[in-house]
């Protein structure tokens, strides 16, 4: 595994689940990549340091040739897997990554999956050896080396009993200044309540929209506490949901947000050095 070999990091769980870094570079970058996989999620994270975390694999094989676009093609180690919940769209691609990659650390909601996909995916994380699994819960920071760090602000309790949108992981990606939310398809609803919990710490740079661009999720409110530069949508070019819906990009327009979608622009990748983002 990449943290034993190279001896670039540990894991703590306590309260919170934490990676460090021992080695950091200043003026390295943190990269973002919304992967273009049709009609679902998959967001590839590298730290300054080169630690990775994948966030999703959408609905199939299609994110292995996303990876291949983002990785070394002699890397095949992954640190972190992170399901956001239990829906194809988002796993069924991650087993074809535990099959490919080694990987060291998995991150899921307490969300239950009752499709095949969900079966495969858990089978998928058992076969993998020395596998830390981890259930997602507000309060946890995931440290991604030189500074960048991802915090988890949703779920804040147990959702093993809701629907699985509504039971999706949402997490803040911070690095200096610079900053990107992750919303899975959290329906509307939540996005209110993270309003609640604390509308202060939903201020970011880059926000994806929820549940690709449907109009259960990216609310006005939603998007004005935020309030992004870039509203970034993964979907599949003309797929059968209409996604982007129209009141979405209205919303995102009201806000003066730019808009980007890789049903239009493919893989989208983004770097910051902490100060500035830039687009790839």
């Amino acid at each position: 595994m990449k943290f034993i070999l190279a001896g670039i990091g540990i894991l703590a769980i306590t309260n919170v689940f934490i990676w460090r870094s021992v080695f950091t570079s200043e003026g390295e970058e943190l990269r973002v990549s919304f992967l273009d996989i049709g009609q679902g999620d998959s967001i590839f994270i590298e730290g300054p340091t080169g630690l990775q975390m994948l966030v999703d694999g959408g609905p199939g094989r299609g994110v292995l040739r996303g990876l291949a676009h983002v990785m070394s093609p002699l890397d095949r180690t992954i640190d972190l897997l992170v399901a956001t919940h239990p829906d194809k769209d988002h796993i069924a691609g991650l087993t074809d990554v535990f099959d490919r990659y080694d990987v060291s650390y998995f991150m899921e909601s307490s969300v239950e999956g009752d499709t095949s996909f969900a079966a495969a995916l858990g089978a998928a994380a058992s076969s993998e050896p020395n596998l830390v699994h981890v259930i997602a819960h507000r309060g946890q920071r995931i440290t991604l080396g030189g500074g960048a760090y991802a915090d988890i602000l949703f779920p804040d309790r147990d959702v093993s009993g809701v629907e699985t949108n509504t039971g999706s992981i949402v997490m803040r990606v911070v690095y200096g200044d610079t900053s990107f939310l992750l919303t899975g398809d959290s329906p509307i609803a939540i996005e209110g309540w993270l309003i609640v919990l604390d509308s202060k710490s939903l201020d970011t740079d880059i926000l994806k929209a929820g549940h690709h661009g449907s109009r259960t999720s990216t609310s006005l409110e939603f998007l004005s506490a935020v309030s992004p530069s870039t509203v970034v949508i993964s979907a599949g070019k003309d797929n059968s949901y209409g996604h982007p819906h129209a009141e979405v990009m209205q919303n995102i327009a009201a806000t003066h947000a730019a808009a980007m979608s890789t049903a239009e622009e493919g893989t989208i990748t983004f770097v910051t050095n902490g100060r500035e983002i830039k687009r790839k």
